[in-house]
């Protein structure tokens, strides 16, 4: 940057110090509250935990089913909300339980795959449903946790009236701080991150007037939660 070093100087001078060049380091603390808020409870109950906050305070649809029927639960869930057409993550774990197949005799439904981003994108805003995987839960705000790929754009649980959300019970964390450290062990190990994380906490809604929550408003009108039991 040009006269960047003037420039310092001129600030180090105002603030009546000597420019430092290299960031003093953070004060080290011996407690981590953010750690073991809610842990209790979380760890001992992490799915009932999870549902109760999505669906008292976020106002979420939740659902707890075993791996052998996912497919058999998913059309039902998909069925109370309109049926088709569905628009599904191309995410390889959902073809792997049988989702994909089954929801394709089910209803008129489109994967999401690459790179043909305009027609992904026609499919997914004709969608009444959009069906995605998600990486992991978060137990004390009630929300998901989804990475976007090639095979899985972020249309797909903005663009459709509903979302399907597919979330394994062994992927539930107590809150975004460990999140964090998910993913801050993912970049020490040299593992790619996504183009684009998202945490998405129930349907649209807001609570800007008088603290008055109301649902659907400038996105999804549901958000459907499906803990898939594999633990």
């Amino acid at each position: 940057m040009e006269n960047r070093d003037a420039f310092m100087q001129k600030l180090a001078q105002r603030l009546g110090r000597e420019p430092r060049q290299i960031p003093q380091p953070l004060p080290v603390t011996h407690s981590a509250p953010l750690k073991r808020r809610y842990a209790g409870q979380i760890q001992q109950q992490p799915s009932e935990s999870f549902m109760e906050y999505a669906t008292q305070v976020m106002k979420a649809h939740c659902e707890l089913a075993p791996l052998a029927t996912l497919p058999q639960v998913a059309e039902r869930l998909c069925q109370h909300y309109g049926g088709g057409p569905v628009v599904m993550s191309g995410d390889a774990r959902l073809a792997k339980a049988g989702v994909t197949a089954h929801l394709q005799n089910a209803f008129p439904t489109t994967c999401w795959v690459a790179p043909e981003s305009e027609e992904n994108l026609r499919n997914a805003a004709a969608a009444n449903i959009g069906v995605v995987f998600a990486e992991y839960g978060l137990c004390e705000t009630g929300g998901v946790v989804l990475f976007s790929s090639p095979l899985q754009g972020r249309a797909i649980s903005l663009l459709p009236p509903t979302t399907l959300f597919i979330l394994y019970k062994s992927r539930l964390l107590p809150g975004v701080t460990q999140l964090a450290e998910v993913l801050q062990q993912r970049v020490q190990s040299a593992e790619s991150l996504p183009s684009c994380i998202n945490l998405i906490a129930g349907p649209s809604s807001t609570a800007d007037i008088e603290l008055i929550k109301v649902v659907g408003v400038h996105g999804p009108l549901n958000a459907v939660y499906l803990l898939v039991e594999d633990c």
